[in-house]
């Protein structure tokens, strides 16, 4: 059983990963070394939150049986007994426990590997790979080489500030006279880096999960929010938009001009020369230029048709409030095809009861769920160094499930706990937005550098999250200094002791600063001091955000008569059709009922991507092409003519591709 546990956990967790990633990702487009660098990293990081819970359950069953041991020994020798290092003492004269192996035991000596294959792993991933992996995605060089050379130099400072930690660590270490060091304490100071600088970053990513997710669900039950919120949204959206094809209009131009210039080496002797040119600094920025622009513009593309789609659907929603029909009529058809097994389940009827009675209700149960956990979160956040009396309320629950053996109430309890931990600062990692660097974006949208954060943050997140975790609960001797057996994590993670400074100063008061944090963001400083220097921030008090919602709720308006006008020309065409066949006999007939095309969003100067070419469509730069972009030690300078392919909206999760399909391991994003 405990086999088949783990082996369910472990298939189970990988399809979760892969999933995730291709939500974020797109496995046709995308580099498959930056696809299987964000599954391993995703992947590693739930196996840790999965499995620890089982990790828990056979550390308490190991140290009732040691409980038992010494108490058999104490029954046939009344004498006193020396106390053994990690081993719990029971009183004499107390009853033996009958210790009962949990459903999920695992075997001693298969966790400590597991644990060292998987940390080893993820910290090989997030402080070596996944940093150059990143350098070389966003690289604008043309050649592998110059990828290389850019990866490494931009890396070096980065790997030198880490160095120059660790070695201030090993200065102290061997400062102090009355420590050896041996290869595991090299490492235990490795780790304790590592997991210093995680528990910084982690606090604060938990500290507004805490607050803000119970918080989200209770605004999510009034519709009215929802919709005012979206049309904030959708003027924002419009104005990023806007911007992302300003700029990509400005890079093509000087794309143009600089293909103007090397169109000018007719000259074969010449030829020789134009790989020396796309060298230089200039060209590769400009490269570097137009790979981040073109994904800009696409993101913006596709999330400005997702987010018009969920506007039109909640006013869908809040007209049919009243209807006396009781069913959700739709404007407009969704772009999504629907199962036939969810068509036939959530029906128009249950969907209006859905969004019109239940869904309010719902979502405020589970409000009141969130808040109970984040209440005791930060509870047990600031008491958990206290093991008499035990104040942590997550130590409590695992202590009285501890006395009645109760395996699957210890494990269920520490996977909620740990789960609602993750939620909090993962769902944080997937919403903040760093400027338009790193941005994790839906619908297969995330650009190959986001996508490598990401897991370089859940590397390092985890750890250090899972041992603040089993503080909580006191399995950590180092925090709750308790004589007891440690897990098999832990034991990975060394001893703590080694650096008293860290194990009884940072890693016991530093949490406590999580108060804090829940105070600013439920009062919203932060969105208030971005708001403050022109980051506009959604503050319902605020009259820039009545304007911006006033002002998207005109483009929803607006983009409703470009449908209605669209859909009334099909509908038209489509009457002619079945009253006068397929076939146009008369011209001036043929003129009045022609298809609408083209796409009223579409931007007049927009780049155009086949075969790896890009090309330039205007009124002066109709017959450009910016082969100057293909990537590769040499370039091709053809006249060919390139087609353009029209623009497309949002279609159920298929999207028109501004870049090759890209099979080698490394080639632009």
């Amino acid at each position: 059983m405990s086999v088949a546990a783990l082996g369910v956990i472990v298939v189970g967790v990988f399809f979760l990963a892969l999933y995730l990633l291709h939500r974020y990702g797109d496995f046709r487009k995308q580099q498959r070394m930056v696809l299987f660098g964000t599954l391993l990293s995703w992947y590693l990081c739930f196996l840790i939150v999965f499995v620890l819970p089982l990790d828990v359950s056979t550390t308490i069953y190991n140290q009732c049986k040691i409980d038992n041991a010494l108490h058999l020994d104490q029954d046939s020798h009344p004498g006193p007994v020396e106390a053994q290092p990690n081993e719990s003492i029971s009183p004499i004269g107390s009853v033996s426990k009958v210790c009962k192996e949990p459903w999920s035991y695992i075997p001693d000596r298969v966790l400590p590997v597991f644990w060292r294959v998987v940390y080893w792993t993820s910290q090989f991933l997030t402080w070596l790979l996944l940093p150059f992996m990143q350098s070389y995605a966003r690289s604008g060089a043309f050649s592998r080489v110059g990828k290389i050379k850019t990866a490494l130099i931009e890396n070096g400072i980065y790997y030198g500030t880490y160095l120059l930690i660790f070695i201030s660590l090993l200065i102290y270490v061997a400062a102090n006279p009355r420590l050896n060091l041996t290869w595991r304490e090299f490492q235990t100071i490795g780790i304790t880096a590592a997991n210093t600088w995680g528990l910084f970053l982690l606090v604060l990513l938990l500290g507004y999960g805490l607050v803000e997710i119970p918080r989200s669900y209770w605004l999510a039950s009034c519709h009215g929010y929802l919709l005012a919120k979206t049309y904030f949204k959708a003027a924002k959206m419009a104005t990023e938009k806007a911007e992302a094809e300003e700029n990509l209009a400005d890079a093509m131009e000087e794309v143009a001009s600089v293909y103007e210039c090397v169109r000018a080496l007719h000259n074969k002797s010449l030829r020789k020369c134009v790989d020396t040119i796309l060298q230089k600094g200039a060209l590769v920025k400009l490269h570097k230029r137009v790979i981040t622009t073109v994904q800009r513009q696409c993101q913006s593309q596709v999330q400005w048709a997702i987010l018009l789609e969920q506007a039109v659907y909640l006013e869908d929603v809040a007209k049919s409030q009243g209807s006396p029909l009781r069913q959700l009529v739709r404007s407009f058809p969704s772009a999504q095809p629907t199962p036939p097994l969810r068509r036939f389940i959530y029906t128009p009827t249950v969907e209006w009861y859905w969004e019109c009675v239940l869904r309010r209700g719902f979502y405020k149960l589970v409000f009141l769920v969130l808040c109970v956990l984040s209440l005791a979160v930060v509870w047990s956040e600031c008491t958990f160094f206290s093991s008499q009396p035990v104040l942590s309320l997550f130590a409590v629950l695992i202590q009285i499930a501890e006395k009645q053996h109760n395996y699957i109430c210890i494990e269920m309890a520490c996977f909620v706990s740990i789960f609602f931990l993750c939620v909090c600062v993962y769902s944080t990692v997937f919403q903040i937005r760093v400027f338009n660097y790193y941005y994790l974006v839906p619908h297969h949208q995330t650009d190959a550098y986001s996508l490598q954060f990401s897991g370089m943050l859940f590397c390092r997140l985890t750890p250090p999250l899972c041992l603040n975790f089993l503080g909580l609960i006191h399995m950590d001797s180092a925090i709750s200094h308790q004589d007891r057996i440690q897990t098999s994590y832990t034991s990975i993670m060394g001893s703590m002791h080694l650096l008293p400074f860290i194990s009884d100063g940072f890693y016991i008061y530093y949490p406590m600063l999580v108060l804090f944090l829940c105070f600013a963001t439920y009062f919203r400083l932060g969105s208030r001091c971005l708001n403050l220097l022109g980051i506009q921030q959604y503050i319902r008090e605020d009259d820039l955000t009545s304007d911006l919602v006033d002002e998207g709720k005109e483009l929803l308006q607006r983009e409703r008569r470009k449908w209605q006008r669209t859909e009334g020309g099909v509908n038209r065409k489509r009457d002619w059709r079945q009253r006068h066949g397929n076939q146009v006999t008369n011209g001036k007939a043929q003129k009045g009922y022609s298809e609408l095309k083209g796409d009223d969003n579409a931007s007049s100067a927009a780049p155009i991507s086949q075969n790896g070419w890009f090309s330039w469509r205007g009124e002066d730069n109709g017959e450009q092409r910016a082969s100057l972009l293909q990537d590769g030690p040499s370039a091709s300078y053809s006249e060919e003519d390139l087609t353009h392919s029209r623009t497309k909206r949002y279609t159920g999760g298929h999207y028109l591709s501004l870049s090759p399909s890209s099979t080698s391991i490394f080639e632009d994003v």
